[in-house]
């Protein structure tokens, strides 16, 4: 493998990542520019190997959008609807979505995820009586909701500073925050597809202050549009230096641009092989965030599979309800069982972890009986 990473001009950077050396905006770059993917791979899952051998991740879960009516006009979203009673717009009464997690009465549940267009109509008490009858029906379900950029809408909708928010959500009921808005923290590309939504600097501003009340969230990226390779790196740069100030992040999860329904319906989605090397390059680049999630909603069962070898090592959770990534043209299912996942996971070469949302173990499933 020595002469291919040669080949490749990968030998130092191989060797950095080795001896735990962090790689600069450069060298990420480098790696995104390789043509060999495969020796990329190798680096990203020896690094993956070392920290996780064999093991991963997932979780049960329920993901609700309870409204898509949003007054944000991001070009790659086919998700919002920009007033109520506009075709396709919705938002759900706080009856129906107790009665989602009512249903689901049975299931062994750990987390509720809960991302929501920028709804301008609604009173802030939705969404703290949202999270307390959430509570009410399942005192043990970990809340995580609301991205930073609801965080900064809410703050600027309802008058409140970002901090009283997140202050008065977690009194509510409020665990953690997902990853969602972060798009690509450079201000070129957020001005032309999101630009009239909370910027990169708002967005890690919001991280850091859910970091110091005790919370933990993700981060995500949107890759595949507009952005260059520099401004992928940055955003990953940015990410790692946050960790470093706060070490408040679980996770890292590349999210592909679907161009279906949307404004940007021109440009092609991202391959296969771009999918794997963002995850790769996500890895090595993020040496002080432990885990790499390959969402399999957004770059399919197939090619999240198969991104298990390439530096991730979780593949998300059962879902259950994602609505956002099949309205922008995703053909994955809306929902796997745990059955599903272990059985993707296993036939991929590796082990399943049930986790939670702090990625404490639930179960190590059994491997008997699995196949015939």
């Amino acid at each position: 493998m020595r002469a291919r990473l040669k080949t490749a001009g990968l030998v130092d950077i191989a060797d950095k990542v080795e001896s735990r050396e962090r790689l600069s905006l450069d060298e990420g770059v480098r790696l995104f520019e390789t043509p060999d993917l495969l020796a990329l791979g190798w680096i990203a899952n020896r690094e993956r190997e070392r920290r996780h051998g064999d093991r991963t991740y997932f979780n049960h879960n329920l993901r609700l959008e309870a409204t898509n009516v949003c007054e944000a006009s991001c070009l790659f979203c086919s998700f919002a609807r920009l007033k109520p009673g506009d075709p396709g717009a919705h938002t759900m009464t706080l009856e129906q979505v107790f009665g989602k997690l009512r249903q689901r009465g049975d299931e062994p549940l750990t987390e509720i995820h809960i991302v929501n267009g920028l709804h301008p109509e609604l009173p802030f008490s939705y969404y703290t009586d949202l999270l307390s009858g959430l509570k009410a029906i399942r005192p043990g379900i970990h809340l995580k909701c609301f991205t930073a950029v609801e965080i900064a809408f809410f703050a600027d909708h309802y008058g409140k500073t970002d901090r009283d928010v997140l202050v008065e959500l977690k009194a509510a009921g409020l665990d953690s925050l997902p990853g969602g808005g972060a798009e690509i923290f450079a201000a070129r590309v957020r001005q032309k597809i999101c630009h009239d939504k909370c910027d990169g600097p708002r967005y890690l501003s919001i991280h850091r202050i859910a970091h110091a009340l005790g919370m933990r969230t993700n981060v995500t990226m949107l890759y595949g549009h507009i952005e260059t390779l520099e401004e992928r790196v940055d955003h990953l740069l940015q990410t790692r230096a946050l960790q470093d100030d706060t070490g408040g992040l679980q996770a890292f999860i590349p999210l592909a641009f679907h161009p279906d329904n949307n404004q940007m319906r021109k440009l092609p989605p991202p391959s296969a092989s771009e999918t794997l090397r963002v995850h790769a390059v996500a890895r090595l680049v993020l040496d002080n965030v432990d885990h790499i999630k390959a969402y399999w909603i957004s770059c399919g069962v197939e090619v999240a599979q198969t991104a298990l070898w390439f530096g991730a090592d979780d593949l998300d959770g059962t879902v259950q309800e994602e609505t956002i990534y099949h309205m922008a043209g995703s053909s994955t299912p809306t929902a796997l069982s745990t059955g599903d996942i272990e059985r993707l996971i296993r036939d991929a070469g590796r082990e399943p972890i049930e986790r939670d949302t702090l990625y404490n173990v639930v179960r190590v499933p059994s491997a008997v009986g699995l196949r015939a």
